[in-house]
């Protein structure tokens, strides 16, 4: 823990701040000062903000501060501190992407869910590390160097919201707005003991954002500690836009939930390894869950893995290649794993795009019958490996097997590839490293998926748990 909770607000939750500011018994400049102190004490060693906006943080909080003594704060988050993936543009801000190839330079405007935020009383804090084009599992470039997870510094908190994970574990800020586009959000919160949610698209509308080189299978969603963080940070970014058409016609987010889930548990996807304490932390948490009263069967998934597989990244090959190619002099990626997947997708051709966005459309055809008919969620690992070290890219070998780029992350595209919202929960940790499982809905269920995250929560919390940083 950053300290006493009496006394140090860094270690309280958006929804605790709150309640706080509204009684006032403690005051958002507070909250900004004691975030920004712990940011000062221990980002040199996690590297997790890389740029901090300091003088707008206080003035921020001011304001915030003023509004909540005149008892008229503009949201649930007025004075909440909180930190912002390095592709979600900020502005006045910087916006790398992790890469040298992006033009430098602020942000001339925020994204529609950063403006949303704004406008709501929230806190910016600064910008949070990323790899390179965010296309990578864990979080190192060539512009900020390595982010080290809270719980080990030597180890990655995994990515591409590595930095977001590493502000929230750490105490350097409530909440972090990151981005989802194959697990991003929802690996490295279970990498470091948080809570993550990537929403169905749409849900949180885009707009003024980057070029969407996934196209709608990157999604911007709620990083936290608690359920109920998580559930009020996407509802101050949720709801219809007209810059986003997706976001027209998904259900509310208070719409009541089952009481009780059918629950699809798979422990693994064909023969691709899986940390062994991690399945047993899984299997553990399944049972839990059927002791709360939900239906959970042990199944495979509805479709092949094998198959699913390389969707993604022909998809993200293509996107890639687009990007450089419009880019002045089109710059190659400092990373030589995005060189290669930019070569190849400008090689691969239009044919190859066709097809995978082709087999995307058949999985979300087939993903939206199962789920109708067979169950509620879908339960799996968050991630198939522990944290790995920090400079490396991802865990050659899990459970005496060889592992590609992609083997820890095995659990989580399919998610995106289909459309779906799907939420990562602490389960019980191993070698004194976070462990997470995740639940997958159907699209628009992100009201079932918070609903029973929250009965799990306060049946088996997780809040209390801190890395031992000085």
């Amino acid at each position: 823990m950053p300290g006493d909770k009496a006394i140090d607000p860094s270690a309280f939750t958006a929804l605790t701040l709150a309640g706080l500011y509204r009684t006032g018994a403690l005051s958002p400049l507070e909250a900004a000062r004691a975030c920004l102190n712990r940011i000062a004490r221990l980002n040199p060693r996690l590297n997790a903000i890389i740029a901090l906006d300091e003088a707008g943080a206080l003035a921020a909080a001011a304001r915030s501060e003023a509004r909540w003594r005149e008892g008229r704060p503009t949201g649930p988050l007025d004075g909440v501190p909180l930190t912002v993936k390095d592709n979600i543009p900020v502005a006045g801000l910087p916006c790398r992407w992790g890469s040298p190839a992006w033009p430098e330079g602020p942000a001339t405007v925020d994204e529609l869910p950063v403006a949303r935020l704004r406008t709501g009383g929230a806190v910016i804090l600064g910008k949070t590390n990323v790899p390179e084009f965010t296309l990578e599992g864990y979080t190192d470039n060539a512009l900020f160097g390595p982010t080290g997870n809270p719980w080990n510094p030597r180890l990655t908190p995994g990515g591409s919201s590595g930095g977001a994970v590493a502000a929230v574990a750490s105490g350097m800020g409530p909440l972090a707005l990151g981005t989802d586009g194959g697990g991003s959000i929802r690996r490295p919160a279970s990498h470091a003991g948080l809570v993550g949610l990537k929403p169905t698209p749409g849900r949180v509308p885009r707009g003024n954002g980057l070029p969407a080189i996934l196209l709608d299978l990157e999604v911007i969603g709620p990083i936290a500690r608690t359920v109920a963080d998580t559930a009020l940070l996407l509802a101050a970014i949720a709801g219809p836009a007209a810059e986003d058409p997706a976001s027209y016609g998904l259900p509310p987010l208070d719409l009541p939930a089952p009481p009780r889930l059918r629950i699809r548990y798979v422990p693994r996807f064909g023969a691709s390894p899986v940390d062994p304490g991690i399945a047993a932390s899984v299997a553990m948490a399944a049972r839990r869950l059927e002791a709360l009263g939900h239906a959970v069967e042990e199944g495979p998934v509805p479709f092949d893995p094998e198959t699913v597989l390389p969707i993604f990244p022909a998809i993200a090959g293509a996107g890639l290649a687009w990007l450089l190619g419009n880019l002045p002099g089109e710059p190659s990626p400092a990373s030589p794993a995005l060189a290669a997947m930019a070569r190849v997708g400008r090689e691969a051709g239009a044919p190859a795009l066709f097809a995978a966005l082709d087999a995307m459309a058949g999985l979300r055809r087939a993903m939206g019958l199962f789920l109708a008919r067979n169950c509620d969620a879908i339960l799996t690992p968050a991630a198939a490996a522990l944290p790995w070290p920090a400079h490396e890219s991802h865990p050659p070998v899990i459970d005496g097997q060889p592992a590609g780029p992609r083997g820890h992350a095995v659990f989580t595209n399919f998610a995106n590839l289909a459309g779906l919202p799907a939420i990562a929960l602490p389960c019980d940790p191993v070698a004194g490293l976070p462990v997470g499982f995740q639940l997958v809905a159907a699209p628009g269920a992100e009201a079932a998926l918070l609903a029973v995250a929250a009965e799990y929560e306060v049946a088996h919390p997780w809040a209390d748990r801190w890395p031992a940083l000085s």
